[in-house]
């Protein structure tokens, strides 16, 4: 085995650790040599051998198994000369580790591809795209933090990793770190049981921006949530930057201390909406450029991306992932890509983003419509301005999705089947006879099933 075969056969590894999970975590990754059933591979940091090893070790094992039986072992090596090779001023060329001038920094890859020039601005994210520009100027804490919230595959690590991206190509050489929460955790874990907190603190204490995506994975874990408080504290009182991204607002992460969720919200929270079809249109338009550029032969039929944006509204990792896939079938196939050829070729992921409705979504498009609050919409106050809408809210949880009664009360804040069940009742009465109403309903379904 040597680096060619290493290079077919890390392609195997795009579908079963996803494109995102691949460029930044299997591309970097140097193939060394194999000695005595062991594969050594040549990693920018440790931290990066310890994450591959304990998070795609078995997959990669299994590829490598498959075209040489000898394998048995996996070892990952720091490469010095990989590290001083990835300059502050170059950090576009390659996923790599988030560090400045000090190695020893215990920062992510940052994915080369997640820039301000590649993310795509529409009303849904346009907010959250200011204010990470804004911050990315490093000349101020306004926002700090800056918190940026919402469903999965929307945009918040792209917009953190744009922001990262930006500061590491100024010329004022910041300190930055980019880590998920749970890398955060791990960090700790391991500074405990290595006794070595005191650089554990003074690492991430000494930094000039902080960012850590996925907070919500520290919810319920008390000895990381105190570590990460004071954390937070230090760096606020030094002034430096903190970014946080997480799937939900501060005040609706369960288990999250109080004291650390008054923190969050005590700078800018931005909630990073749904796309909308111009949005996700804008995303296709932009991505198959792209492609196109690198590839010139392969045609795509008028309607195709417009279908596409009709169809897929879950998220955008799953558009960007049906898009990659039509262009690898064309290619290989040497077919045009028109409407049949998409059907066929996306009859899974299709079948799958069958719209299927959310609670939330249902609950965050009423409070948008109305303009109130959300969590005035799941919390206990009854004034008409709240009530009524709570109650179309949970008409639509019922008419939309296959959740239960009593799962829908709990998603009202713990409210009781009864409730539910009167709520949908009065709302079908009123349809009858509020002309208003019963278009406000339908101009939410259709907004909610597109």
């Amino acid at each position: 085995m040597d680096k060619d075969t290493w290079g077919e056969l890390r392609s195997e590894l795009v579908n079963t650790v996803g494109p995102s999970n691949f460029v930044n975590w299997i591309e970097p990754l140097e193939f060394s040599e194999l000695r005595d059933g062991t594969v050594t591979f040549l990693v920018p940091t440790q931290f990066m051998g310890d994450w591959v090893q304990r998070n795609f070790g078995d997959r990669i094992l299994q590829v490598l198994s498959s075209a040489a039986g000898s394998v048995t072992r996996l070892k990952f090596t720091v490469s010095r000369s990989a590290e001083r090779s990835e300059s502050v001023a170059q950090p576009r060329r390659q996923a790599s580790p988030l560090a400045t001038d000090d190695p020893d920094l215990p920062g992510a890859p940052l994915n080369p591809y997640f820039t301000f020039d590649r993310f795509v601005v529409g009303k849904p994210n346009d907010l959250a795209h200011a204010a990470a520009r804004r911050v990315a100027e490093g000349d101020s804490t306004m926002f700090n933090p800056l918190f940026l919230y919402g469903c999965v595959g929307l945009g918040k690590t792209h917009l953190m990793h744009a922001i990262a991206h930006e500061l590491l190509a100024g010329s004022s050489k910041p300190r930055v770190v980019y880590l998920s929460a749970e890398q955060f955790m791990y960090r700790f874990i391991q500074a405990l049981r290595e006794k070595r907190m005191i650089d554990f603190k003074q690492l991430f204490r000494s930094v000039d921006f902080l960012m850590v995506d996925d907070v919500q994975f520290i919810a319920g874990k008390e000895s990381t949530q105190e570590e990460f408080f004071h954390t937070f504290n230090a760096l606020v009182d030094q002034k430096k930057q903190i970014i946080i991204s997480a799937d939900r607002a501060p005040g609706e992460i369960k288990n999250l201390e109080n004291r650390i969720k008054s923190r969050l919200q005590s700078g800018l929270v931005v909630d990073v909406h749904p796309t909308d079809y111009e949005l996700r249109l804008g995303i296709l338009q932009q991505k198959t450029e792209q492609h196109l550029r690198q590839n010139s032969d392969i045609a795509i039929a008028n309607g195709v991306l417009e279908f596409l944006a009709h169809r897929i509204t879950t998220n955008v990792r799953v558009l960007e992932g049906a898009l990659m896939r039509l262009i690898a079938f064309a290619s290989l196939m040497r077919r045009e890509i028109n409407l049949d050829m998409t059907q066929e070729c996306l009859a899974d992921i299709l079948r799958d983003a069958s719209r299927k409705v959310t609670v939330e979504e249902i609950q965050r498009k009423v409070s948008e419509h109305y303009n109130i609050r959300f969590a005035d919409l799941i919390g206990p106050r009854r004034y008409q301005t709240v009530t009524r809408p709570r109650q179309i809210a949970m008409y639509l949880a019922k008419q939309l999705t296959a959740r239960s009664l009593p799962e829908i009360g709990r998603r009202f804040g713990g409210r009781d089947h009864t409730t539910v069940m009167h709520s949908v009742r009065r709302i079908e009465e009123l349809r009858n006879q509020d002309s208003q109403l019963a278009e406000d309903i339908e101009l939410l379904r259709r907004a909610l099933e597109t």
